[in-house]
């Protein structure tokens, strides 16, 4: 009996200690895969914060230049230099035809202009669409990791 009984106390030790290596080995899987999906969520974090950083740098290039063309800057309006070298301009013209020519050429600069601006407006709303997406998907993906987590530490 006592021998009997040995043996069925070896044989729950075999299978606790099976089960035992059966579940480190699934911890250690699970490991293994959280880390590579924290190491994907940080490549893939960082990749959003450069993109970030350079669309905020091109809207701060952007803004430069729309206050360049609206004539914000002041060194465009300090003392009325800029009315001056306009009427200093207009005075070199001695024709109307030399007038029409200014205005043709003026008025396809203007054109130009507003269609950049406008090319330039386009991309600012496709970035921050982009930028907008791209946070929701990184909230996503944090959320789902944080389930999964918080699943596993159950």
């Amino acid at each position: 009996m006592n021998q009997d009984l040995t043996q069925q106390w070896l044989t729950e030790i075999q299978t606790i200690k099976e089960q035992m290596a059966f579940l480190q080995h699934e911890r250690d899987a699970a490991w293994e895969s959280a880390q590579k999906w924290r190491q994907l969520y940080n490549t893939e974090a960082e990749q959003r914060r450069t993109d970030a950083q350079l669309s905020q740098q091109a809207i701060a290039s952007l803004k430069a230049d729309l206050h360049k063309l609206q004539g914000l800057e002041t060194g465009i309006l300090e003392a009325g230099t800029t009315v001056k070298a306009i009427e200093q301009e207009i005075e070199q013209l001695k024709s109307v035809e030399d007038l029409q020519a200014k205005l043709i050429a003026v008025i396809k600069e203007r054109d130009r202009l507003l269609q950049a601006l406008k090319t330039e407006q386009d991309n600012h709303a496709q970035s921050r669409n982009s930028l907008t997406t791209a946070l929701g998907d990184a909230i996503d993906s944090l959320t789902r990791e944080r389930a999964v987590a918080a699943e596993q530490g159950k």
